[in-house]
């Protein structure tokens, strides 16, 4: 993704944003450095997708066309907090309100991106959340 790289070999991780051109580029992209990836376009097909795939990590965007991700990410806390574990987070979204900011952290989001998503900030993301090395 940078000229500084992350192998995601191995990492599984969970893209939920109804755009598609947004999910399929970051399946892409995470795919490309080793990672699986499963995106949904939904909250619910997130939810059904988080007990079967047990991803590493989830990338959401916050405004879904059923239910938004505040409510999604607390399911996802929810089903695994049953299992002992805590899936680190990521919320993305075009609003760049510092209210907006500060909800998503306080509903439970590790980090909060703005769209346009600079792609070598997540991927720096993704790997300090998951304690992934990067090398030169």
């Amino acid at each position: 993704m940078s000229n500084q790289s992350i192998s995601f070999k191995g990492l599984r991780l969970l893209v939920v944003d109804d755009d598609p051109d947004t999910r399929t580029l970051l399946t892409f992209l995470f795919e490309l450095d080793g990672a699986q990836v499963i995106a949904a376009a939904s909250a619910a097909e997130a939810i059904a997708i988080v007990s079967l795939f047990k991803p590493d990590i989830l990338i959401s965007d916050i405004y879904l066309p059923d239910e938004n991700g505040y409510s999604l990410l607390l399911k996802v806390r929810n089903l695994e907090a049953k299992r002992g574990r805590k899936i680190p987070a990521i919320a993305m979204t075009a609003s760049a309100f510092d209210e907006d900011q500060k909800r998503a952290l306080l509903a439970g989001y590790d980090m909060y991106l703005c769209k346009p998503i600079d792609l070598d900030d997540l991927a720096s993301t993704v790997a300090s959340l998951t304690g992934l090395e990067q090398y030169a």
